[in-house]
């Protein structure tokens, strides 16, 4: 309960979307753009093993850089490692209800 003794309820995702559908051509339901920068290009050192069986995969995938490849390799672990993580806290979720 809140300090003031009313139960604030909370809507589930679906009712969320359902809000959301509904507002989406109203402009005016809708707060100013968030503008984002993009982050400067972070470098990486690796082993220099690593580095080499990198390149050879590179290669064989016919990627013009190791570079673009290990971008495209990170970003696809990284989107895979989110999705595990959303799963598992929707489980969470859904065994504490």
């Amino acid at each position: 309960m809140s300090p003031k003794g009313k139960r604030k309820d909370t809507l589930s995702e679906e009712d969320i979307d359902k809000i959301v559908i509904a507002q989406a051509e109203d402009d005016s339901a809708w707060e100013k753009p968030v503008q984002v920068r993009r982050l400067k290009p972070t470098s990486l050192s690796i082993p220099a093993e690593l580095a080499t069986r990198a390149a050879f995969l590179a290669r064989l995938h016919r990627q013009s850089s190791v570079e673009e490849w290990l971008t495209h390799v990170i970003q696809e672990r990284v989107e895979l490692e989110e999705a595990a993580f959303a799963d598992a806290k929707h489980d969470l979720t859904k065994d504490a209800a």
